[in-house]
Order: C-alpha cells, then sequence, then structure tokens
C-alpha cells in the first residue's frame, strides 16, 4: 500500500483543454525541438482537471518539500508517496506491481544512493539504484504513457571549466556516483521521452537528508555548538540549494513545460567553506572555522573543484523563480527559528 497520499480538491466541472504535442525531449536541451529521427515533436498535454502523481523514494527532504508546495501549485492532484517499503526501484517487478494499480500521469523520482565516498566501494548499488532504476521507471512510465520526473546531479560534470555549467555542457563524470548518475540519465532519454530530468546541486532541507544522516547546515551548526574545531573544504565551488524553492520550481516545471533537461539551483555560488562562514554568520554563531583543501579532508570519491549550474533552460523559457542562495538560507534558518 502507498506510504501516504494527499487527496485533491473537488475538481470544477469543465472539460480538460487538450494541446498539440511537440516533443521537447533532445538529450540536454529543453526549449527546442529536437531536429533528428523526423518524429513530430510535441509538448506536454495540458494537466488534466485531475491526475495522478506518485513521488517514489517519498521520505526524503525532497520530497517531503515537494508535498507540501503541491496542493497550491496542483490543487486537482491526487498526490501518492512511495517509499522504499513500497517500491524497490532497482527491482523491475517491484516497479511494475508497484505503479501500474496507481495508473499515475506523472511519476516523480526522488530515489537514489547519494553516500558518494561509499559509493566507491560499491558501484553495483549505485548502478543498480542511479542508473537501472530510473530505466525501470521510465520503462513502466512508457506503458503507462505517464510522464517521468528524473533528479540528477552536478557531479556529472569534470568541474574543469570556470564558468556555471549550462544542461548542453558535455557530462564528464569524476566519481562512481557521477558515473551513475550520468547512465540513468541516459537510459531515461533512451527509454521514454516524456521526461524531465532536473539538476540540481547542494541540498538542504528541513526534513534532512535520510541518506546522509542530515544535512550540511544542521552539520554546521551542531559542529558550532560544540564548539570544536570546524575545517571545511575550500576548493570546491557549488550553488547550495534549498529544497523547498527547488519544490516549488520543480512544480512549476511540470506545469505544462517543455520535456527535457534542466538545471534547478538557487543563484549565485561559493565554496563549501564560504557556505559554512555563512551559516555562521546567519545563524549568529561564533565558531572556530577554517578551510581546508579536498586533499586535507581525506574524501576517498573525487569531487568536480567547480560544479556550479546555470538555469539556462528555465531562464530561457521565463520560468525560473530560484532564490539567491543567500537568501535562501536565511528564509531556511527563519523556519528552523520558527519551528522550535
Amino acid at each position: 500500500m502507498p506510504s501516504w497520499t494527499a487527496a485533491r480538491r473537488r475538481p470544477a466541472s469543465r472539460s480538460p483543454r487538450r494541446r498539440k504535442r511537440r516533443d521537447w525531449s533532445a538529450c540536454g536541451t529543453a526549449g527546442a525541438p529536437r531536429k533528428s529521427g523526423g518524429a513530430s515533436p510535441h509538448r506536454p498535454p495540458e494537466p488534466a482537471v485531475s491526475r495522478t502523481v506518485v513521488f517514489v523514494g517519498a521520505a526524503g527532504q525532497l520530497a517531503r518539500d515537494l508535498a507540501r508546495v503541491w496542493p497550491e501549485a496542483h490543487p486537482d492532484d491526487r498526490v501518492i508517496g512511495l517509499k522504499h517499503s513500497d517500491i524497490q526501484v532497482e527491482n523491475r517487478e517491484s516497479v511494475h506491481s508497484a505503479l501500474v494499480p496507481l495508473e499515475p500521469q506523472l511519476v516523480v523520482n526522488l530515489a537514489a544512493y547519494h553516500r558518494v565516498d561509499e559509493i566507491e566501494d560499491r558501484p553495483d548499488r549505485a548502478f543498480a539504484v542511479n542508473t537501472v532504476g530510473p530505466r525501470h521507471l521510465a520503462m513502466t512510465c512508457r506503458e503507462l504513457d505517464a510522464e517521468l520526473l528524473h533528479f540528477s546531479t552536478d557531479y556529472v560534470f569534470a568541474g574543469h571549466q570556470r564558468r556555471p555549467y549550462v544542461e548542453s555542457d558535455a557530462v564528464e563524470p569524476l566519481s562512481v556516483y557521477g558515473a551513475s548518475k550520468v547512465a540513468g540519465e541516459m537510459l531515461v532519454r533512451l527509454t521514454w521521452p516524456k521526461h524531465y530530468i532536473v539538476r540540481s546541486c547542494g541540498l538542504y532541507g528541513t526534513a534532512g537528508s535520510a541518506g546522509k544522516g542530515g544535512n550540511f547546515v544542521e552539520t554546521m551548526l551542531r559542529l558550532g555548538a560544540a564548539g570544536g574545531p570546524i575545517r571545511v573544504v575550500d576548493d570546491q565551488v557549488v550553488t547550495p540549494t534549498a529544497t523547498l524553492p527547488l519544490a516549488r520550481q520543480v512544480a512549476q516545471i511540470c506545469r505544462q513545460q517543455p520535456h527535457g533537461t534542466y538545471h534547478a539551483v538557487c543563484h549565485g555560488w561559493c565554496s563549501w567553506y564560504e557556505f559554512a562562514a555563512e551559516i555562521f554568520r546567519q545563524a549568529g554563531v561564533s565558531a572556530d572555522l577554517k578551510p581546508q583543501s579536498t586533499a586535507e579532508s581525506g574524501a576517498k570519491a573525487p569531487r568536480p573543484p567547480y560544479s556550479v549550474l546555470a538555469n539556462a533552460n528555465l531562464e530561457r523559457l521565463g520560468i525560473d523563480v530560484m532564490p539567491d542562495w543567500r537568501a535562501a538560507l536565511h528564509a531556511y534558518l527563519a523556519e528552523r527559528s520558527a519551528a522550535a
């Protein structure tokens, strides 16, 4: 049985308006029709008055924020959340038996194995969840004629350039985790054109990451309260992204936008050390914070030194609603304080 459901509002008495479909599923782009293959371009159909949306991997921090914002963005949708006990994406039969009876019109894949250092020693598990799993979902969505939204990562890039990566830039993963996510993207594209692939970076949310035992902000605040020395890498440049504005952005993407690949991150960038310093500054915490290099940190998996993403396709479509990363952090800390 599903782990949770959110009932939709009573739909108005009107028939859904249909539009001519166009195919915007070219690899790495959105907002421009595919030129090869001679297939008839199509745009996603306008959301029906009533549709079923399934969140796969519903226990995580992003899933919980999606569940918060979805009823306002899509009030007529019936939302169903499936946790790992309900569906194992690496198992084809589990995916099929969990999704087919629900007859969804949209499946949102939030299931992932993202313990980056651990994955270096467990590539089989990483590719089962991050690569084969998305293909199983895409195959079932193809059978159901349902759209698939799949999340990916900044770690698909090597980080050798010093300008923000756009959706059409060539991927070049450095780690097993990054390779497993690249392969997952490829299989989604090859399997089913009615997909959205959303890459993001440096996620943190009020629910915390179940797979990582919290999030970076909470870890810094906990260490700051403990009073000991704190060392954070200063040679990895990222865009910290709060999951609540990301959830709002994803809900916007799923409102009749072209299929394809999107970057969705907060605006601006910083090193992890600079992010930690800003956390302590905004929280009013005096901490013994000093920078260190990635080599000094002893991390097993290689990380891109620069993995800033540009929301190029969102901006092109005029639907980029992501805030500056400092503003997003301020909102996160304010909500955290209000809930205390």
